[in-house]
């Protein structure tokens, strides 16, 4: 038995405000490439759903970039290095080079596939160029006094470079290898945050934060003037040449993406994202890619809140928006054919399990850490409710995606959720409170702190870092106490779920222990076998034969459990990057986990 990885729902391109975030598409226009936390992410342009996953820098990653040959990616980090990969086969990392004693701000090949330039944000230096095979130095990068935002190669010979930085020069560069030759200063008066050459090389562009957009002689670096003077009404932060060399398209943080005829000086078509005249940070545009081998002309733009836009020409709305999580993924449920995730800076999302799209739950929202969902029946679409560290507790409307109601003030930190019986239990540092209908209705004072909880009909169970887990009955709103303690783990309570029909019930603890209970009668221990995990057990929960069980822990694996053979475990090693914080079986063989890279995959059980 096996779980086989079987879709990736990527996480959203990491972005900061005030800065450029890069995005680069493979020559055929087939997927884009961006950074997300400490991975890389390549996408299906038409299919996002399906992804593929680099998870080899150990810092966060801040730039990709397609190798024009299309079997090779380049990607740098915060800490300075830049790794050469292979993005046509399994993903085998062919050069590790520490470049600068800093942020990589952007990267750039020249049209062999042979050498890279890398910029950024150094202490000796601000840029270099290599060979991406073996990392010698082909040239100097010099001539700046400030970080480099953005770097450009001339894919044809002779080779050019450019690069645009915080000093407002553009410095142009002859090669191989490549050297100073002229430094540009007065076509901007601020930062340059992008600089591209056309595909045939005839011409060079660059856009800063002064919303200025200027042309240069893409085989002299000589300037020859600057267009749409006062067109954008923010700082440019991308551009992107178009496939003929005769359109390129720009994206600001005046929330607008335009494509831009430069014979004529012009722009020939606009996209406003929200609405005219309602100035909105997250729909500022910090980045854009124009795909080439694509016949279809279509622009990807990706805004503040790591939003991908698909742009057709002569469309005035984008034709698809494709979203993600830009954070740490802290919580995940699913209620029927919808997963429910949410992460640390209160961004919920429902994806829909049959097409890996999602959509953002709208609405009245967390403000901070989401940390934990259950729905009413998790096999139909119920309601979903959600707590989080802004000490709230909401519902979630699964048709129609939005919270619903007014938030109940829990005027406590919660230490989990659960639901049965239509009241919802939320368990506090020193008490169990009852909800009924949006209000508190009861609450049970303990002399443990709790750390999980998890209900099924008329039974509560809530684990403590007394290493116990409590049997509680509820009637009505009304907790009682049992007196029934299961004793077992050697560590705190991490994690707790009780099967479809409420006859079993998986315990896991910090150690990374699990075990598993009969729920009903004497509660008599069913296997504490299960113990591969080295961390602690963050998310469990069974599968509808109730001979299953998938866990989920911070040593990033995810595995499952059979009840028929205890001894036997199927694992999915290193499932997601700093950890997984969520597990839920979409279907029968099928497991969905989330967790600290900010992604969703999918498994498939190979019985």
């Amino acid at each position: 038995m096996s779980l086989v990885s079987d879709a990736i729902w990527a996480a959203s391109p990491t972005t900061t405000r005030g800065q450029p975030t890069p995005l680069s598409s493979d020559p055929k226009g087939e997927r884009i490439a961006y950074a997300s936390g400490k991975s890389v992410f390549l996408r299906s342009i038409d299919n996002p759903a399906v992804s593929k996953q680099y998870t080899q820098h150990t810092a966060q990653t801040t730039v990709a970039r397609f190798a024009p040959s299309g079997f090779y990616v380049a990607s740098g980090d915060a800490s300075g290095t830049v790794r050469v990969w292979d993005c046509a086969g399994e993903g085998a990392t062919k050069g590790d080079y520490h470049i600068i004693a800093g942020r990589i701000n952007d990267l750039a090949w020249d049209g062999d596939s042979q050498r890279i330039i890398a910029v950024g944000d150094g202490k000796e230096r601000f840029g270099h160029c290599i060979t991406a095979d073996s990392g010698n130095s082909v040239g100097e990068i010099s001539g700046h006094s400030s970080q480099i935002n953005s770097v450009a190669i001339r894919q044809q010979r002779p080779l050019r470079a450019a690069t645009g930085s915080d000093d407002t020069s553009l410095v142009f560069y002859h090669g191989a290898p490549f050297k100073f030759n002229t430094s540009l200063r007065g076509q901007h008066n601020r930062f340059i945050f992008g600089t591209a050459f056309a595909p045939d090389g005839s011409v060079l562009a660059s856009v800063g934060a002064d919303k200025r957009i200027w042309l240069y002689d893409g085989r002299t670096g000589e300037a020859k003037g600057q267009i749409g003077e006062g067109v954008h009404t923010g700082s440019i932060f991308g551009l992107s040449w178009a496939k003929d060399s005769k359109h390129f398209v720009t994206a600001s943080a005046d929330q607008t993406v335009r494509i831009w005829d430069p014979e004529a000086g012009k722009a020939v078509q606009t996209w406003r994202m929200g609405e005219e005249g309602v100035p909105s940070i997250p729909g500022q545009q910090v980045g854009v890619v124009w795909p080439s081998g694509r016949s279809d002309g279509l622009i990807i733009s990706v805004d503040l809140e790591g939003n991908l836009n698909y742009l057709v020409d002569g469309t005035p709305t984008p034709s698809r928006v494709v979203r993600g999580h830009q954070k740490n993924i802290t919580a995940a449920g699913i209620s029927g054919s919808t997963f429910f995730t949410g992460s640390y800076e209160g961004r919920v999302l429902a994806w829909d399990t049959a097409t890996g799209s999602a959509t953002k739950v709208e609405g009245d929202c967390h403000s901070n850490y989401v940390a934990g969902f259950t729905a009413s029946d998790p096999r139909s679409e119920s309601d979903v409710f959600s707590v989080g560290w802004d000490d709230t507790l909401r519902s979630i409307s699964v048709s129609s995606k939005i919270f619903t109601g007014s938030a109940s003030a829990l005027k406590f930190q919660p230490k989990g959720i659960a639901t049965t019986s239509d009241v919802v239990l939320v368990p506090s540092s020193d008490s169990i409170a009852v909800y009924s209908k949006g209000s508190k209705a009861n609450s049970l004072s303990v002399k443990y702190t709790p750390t999980c909880i998890a209900a099924h009909g008329s039974h509560v169970a809530v684990g403590g870092d007394d290493k116990l887990v409590h049997v509680y009955t509820l009637s009505g709103t009304d907790l009682k106490e049992t007196g029934t303690e299961l004793r077992r783990a050697t560590a705190p309570i991490s994690a707790l779920a009780f099967s479809l029909s409420g006859s079993k019930i998986a315990v896991g603890a910090n150690n990374g222990k699990i075990y598993a209970f009969e729920a009903s009668g004497d509660w008599k221990i069913i296997t504490d076998r299960w113990s591969a995990h080295t961390a602690r057990i963050t998310s469990l929960a069974w599968d509808d034969s109730e001979k299953y069980v998938a866990s989920g822990s911070l040593d990033t694996n995810v595995m499952a459990w059979s009840v028929e053979d205890p001894g036997k475990r199927i694992k999915a090693m290193n499932a997601h990057k700093d950890g997984v914080t969520g597990v839920a079986w979409e279907k029968a063989g099928k497991i969905l986990s989330a967790g600290g890279d900010s992604s969703v995959k999918v498994w498939q059980l190979k019985l």
